[in-house]
């Protein structure tokens, strides 16, 4: 504990404070994501800017920086829901001089999580960028000599006991907390306090004196950012169906944010509530001799969390029925959250000892299995499956999840390893990667399944399961041959010659192998018609579980996404546009998606041009 605190109302002044407590060399630790105390690390950033002398070095990841839409169509779709999602948020001096050309020399930023593929295209930071495993990076933060943490925290006053919750972030901040009472630092923790955030209880909770400073007051509040849902793909959905399949009953799930989050726990809820439905839908899609073990009864002991991240979807599964498996009075355990604004706001309305079942806590609890109770969460994580997303997969198993081949990093490692090197060492876990068959490239389609990659994530020797559109293919313990030949049969069609001619060409696969029959049918076109009649019937809806988007523009998204492939020729561009043309008087939903983008009067070359794409790209085929 640090004494007294200091409480201060003005960003300025804390600046000022922690500038002269630590004699102008300030190495400042912001937590991932959500956690970060903005106002403090922007009036740093300002001080350190205007004087030389003041060294400022930063060290963080995942910091949350508004998409920058390129085409008109995108920047009038997107400003009114980025204003709906991230509006108000106060964005980081640092992130705002990268992107606009560079940080002063005495000004330096390292992060070990990027947003995803944010700064593909920016030298400066690809280059301060560090691989690192989550679960080492408080070591490094020690490394480099941190000292001085300043975090976003919610506060409570009950029967006038004033504490601090850590709230979003418990995941590095209370290791670096845990190193200093053992006296290996001496940073100063500084937190600025915000009314949005959830009051979180347990390991989170502080009292006054384990903080130094403490930012509060009206100037210094703002909106959380809530990254908006994305619709969920038929190839998501199918993924989702795949995966939930391979839960059990009882078992332990870990899942990561975004829309394949989304699928995954809508075919759970969808198992649990209807599961001749389930079975149904499981049915269309695996392959007629599926010899894996596939789980679709409803749950009656339900399944436990244990993840680095706990996303809205946990909060669903939760409200179905299907989270309710308890380890010491808790359904998840977890290190950080991020997630839609209506998931703050659900929290925050949830009685603090129902909120308590939701426990957050360092990162090395959940991502890592050592420690003096290491038989107990072995015990505790049965049946575990952990899913996490992957962008490329070798025939071979191993997994690029992070980075490009050319070394460029798209997003960072984080808790990914971690999650298979645990599914390894319980007794009866698996590690599930998930990734689509294919892609669209600017040049055509492109399978993510290669025969070789020039950037590894996960190795080969830890291969286990991995989950495409057309299957799951079921690699630990397999020999090579046996492992490029189910990997073949969850692959695009449209790739099967080629690659199983280069495994074939290397003397990995026999001369005679011929793919599975079955596997002729891993095709886009083929996949849509199996789950043509459930999609019709609702049972695969693209927000399950809601979004920040109006009607109108539920039918704009797809229509955009359409336009968007088209643009990759011109003659796509002419062929979508001659569409519009001939599309006839447009309905009333063509007419309100034309007047959300302000292109019911088009004026000039360009608004007539994507006035008639929008046409073509919503006509009925």
């Amino acid at each position: 504990m640090s004494g007294a605190m200091l409480r201060m109302s003005q960003a300025d002044h804390v600046a000022r404070a922690i500038i002269e407590r630590l004699d102008g060399k300030v190495v400042l630790g912001l937590p991932l994501g959500l956690g970060k105390a903005n106002h403090i690390a922007n009036a740093l950033y300002a001080r350190a800017a205007m004087d030389p002398s003041i060294s400022l070095r930063i060290f963080t990841a995942l910091t949350l920086t508004p998409p920058e839409p390129g085409s008109l169509l995108e920047k009038r779709f997107m400003g009114p829901i980025l204003e709906r999602t991230l509006g108000g948020y106060p964005e980081l001096a640092y992130a705002q001089a990268q992107r606009g050309g560079g940080l002063p020399p005495n000004i330096e930023v390292d992060e070990f999580f990027l947003q995803a593929g944010m700064w593909l295209n920016d030298p400066e930071v690809q280059q301060n960028y560090i691989s690192a495993n989550y679960t080492h990076a408080s070591r490094y933060i020690l490394d480099r000599g941190c000292n001085v943490v300043a975090q976003l925290v919610a506060k409570d006053a009950r029967d006038g006991a004033e504490s601090y919750s850590l709230s979003c972030n418990t995941d590095l901040t209370l290791e670096l907390l845990k190193a200093k009472a053992e006296g290996r630092t001496d940073l100063i923790l500084v937190g600025q306090v915000n009314s949005e955030l959830p009051y979180m209880p347990g390991a989170a909770e502080l009292p006054p004196e384990a903080f130094a400073m403490m930012l509060e007051g009206p100037e210094v509040e703002f909106p959380l950012p809530g990254p908006p849902k994305q619709p969920v793909s038929l190839t998501h959905y199918a993924m989702g169906f795949h995966v939930a399949s391979l839960i059990p009953d009882g078992g332990t799930l870990e899942i990561g944010i975004g829309s394949m989050g989304h699928a995954v726990a809508h075919a759970l809820i969808l198992r649990h509530r209807q599961p001749a439905r389930f079975a149904e839908i499981l049915k269309a899609l695996a392959p007629p001799d599926d010899q894996l073990e596939r789980h679709t009864a409803p749950f009656e002991k339900g399944i436990y969390a244990a993840t680095e991240m706990f996303v809205d979807a946990f909060l669903e599964l939760y409200r179905a029925g299907v989270l309710k498996r308890e380890v010491d009075g808790a359904v998840l355990d977890a290190a950080f959250f991020l997630a839609p604004r209506d998931f703050y706001a659900a929290l925050r309305d949830m009685p603090l000892e129902e909120r308590g079942k939701f426990r957050m806590t360092d990162v090395g609890f959940v991502n890592e299995l050592h420690g003096a109770d290491f038989d107990k969460r072995v015990a505790d994580r049965k049946g575990a499956r952990f899913v996490n997303n992957a962008m490329i997969a070798t025939l071979l198993g191993a997994v690029a999840s992070d980075a490009l081949e050319d070394g460029r990093v798209v997003s960072g490692v984080g808790g990914q390893y971690n999650f298979v090197a645990q599914a390894f060492a319980l007794p009866d876990a698996r590690s599930i990667m998930t990734l689509p068959a294919s892609r669209q490239a600017s040049d055509g389609p492109e399978s993510n399944i290669r025969w070789s990659y020039g950037h590894t994530t996960i190795p080969r020797h830890l291969r286990d399961m991995v989950v495409t559109e057309y299957g799951v293919a079921d690699l630990r313990g397999a020999r090579d041959s046996e492992v490029i030949a189910r990997m073949l049969e969850v692959a695009d069609a449209a790739f099967h010659e080629d690659l199983a001619g280069q495994a074939k060409a290397a003397g990995k696969l026999p001369a005679s192998h011929q793919i599975a029959d079955f596997a002729a049918d891993n095709t886009a076109e083929a996949l849509g018609e199996r789950l043509a009649p459930f999609r019709k019937a609702g049972d695969l809806p693209p927000f399950p579980f809601g979004t920040e988007m109006t009607e109108v523009e539920q039918a704009l998204a797809p229509a955009l996404q359409t336009i968007k492939a088209a643009a990759a020729s011109k003659t796509g561009v002419a062929a979508l546009a001659l569409r519009g043309v001939t599309a006839g008087r447009p309905d009333e939903r063509v007419r309100d998606a034309l007047s959300r983008l302000g292109l019911d009067q088009p004026k000039g070359v360009a608004e007539r041009l994507y006035a008639r794409l929008v046409r073509g790209a919503m006509a009925e085929p």
